[in-house]
């Protein structure tokens, strides 16, 4: 099995092309970032992933923002994964991450809602897959396990580092359950979270090893699983961003660290760590 990690465009300030050039640069597949709703945008997105010989996944966020309005029913949430789903055509995405749904909907409501959006996508011709994300409806493990007994066809992208802080532990001893997600996972966002907040100062820091060495015995579970289903090549895409979850300096509120750095390093210990799962 291959793996191949993807530059993510959150926090990325410059255009398209520096960051497929940067994302080239580092040895990375592709980038994975929002479909652009303009035509324009698509094509430069598509022209700049062309010239650096890079893949495209693609993100949706439903009904609002990373927190979805609280007042927007289904329909809405529906309406925006269709919108993405169009907007793939012109990028030919590997597949389309959606962080999706609301964490105060009633379990059939999700259920509903899930299955609407997996018929979207199959009229699309693009593979859909959910993220399991804070305010969503797949906040928290034990939620999750429910939606996907309920429903076994539906994939999801592991971003733990949720979870971790929802739950204020890391998951590694939870067994049943993260085992059985292990099995749905198609995609990994690789962020490393804590107890107390959804993204560590600096991966590499001693006092956070901890909290990485638990991600990574996660992604691991997930990659048996992959290797066990047949999958030829699995994703992973290091998602540390800004909005709050890159921590700051009081006062002065700089950044603690650069983003791209951080990225980075996780890109290339992950490309490691992957190299020495695959050899033990």
């Amino acid at each position: 099995m291959r793996l191949d990690i993807f530059k993510t465009l959150w926090g990325h300030q410059g255009s398209y092309a520096e960051a497929a050039a940067q994302a080239h640069e580092a040895g990375f597949a592709g980038l994975e970032a929002t479909l652009p709703a303009e035509p324009a945008k698509q094509r430069e997105l598509a022209a700049s992933l062309r010239d650096a010989g890079l893949d495209y996944i693609g993100e949706v966020y439903t009904g609002g923002w990373y927190v979805p309005d609280r007042r927007a029913p289904p329909e809405r949430h529906l309406a925006d994964i269709a919108a993405a789903l169009a907007a793939a055509d012109e990028l030919a995405p590997r597949f389309v991450t959606a962080i999706a749904g609301c964490d105060a909907w009633p379990l059939d409501t999700s259920l509903c809602f899930f299955e609407d959006a997996l018929r979207l996508a199959e009229k699309s011709g693009h593979a859909l897959v959910f993220e399991t994300h804070r305010s969503r409806t797949l906040f928290n493990p034990w939620v999750a396990v429910e939606v996907l007994r309920r429903l076994p066809e539906l994939r999801l992208t592991a971003d733990f580092s949720h979870w971790f802080v929802v739950c204020e532990r890391a998951l590694d001893d939870e067994p049943d359950a993260m085992d059985f997600i292990a099995s749905r996972v198609h995609h990994i966002h690789a962020r490393v979270g804590y107890d107390q907040g959804p993204q560590v100062p600096h991966p590499a820091a001693p006092e956070y090893a901890r909290w990485l060495e638990a991600h990574q015995r996660l992604w691991q579970s997930i990659w048996q699983s992959q290797r066990s289903r047949g999958y030829a090549t699995t994703t992973l895409t290091p998602e540390f961003g800004p909005d709050g979850y890159l921590h700051e300096h009081p006062y002065t509120r700089e950044p603690v660290a650069d983003l791209w750095e951080i990225n980075r390093w996780m890109g290339n210990t992950e490309r490691e760590h992957f190299a020495r799962w695959q050899g033990a």
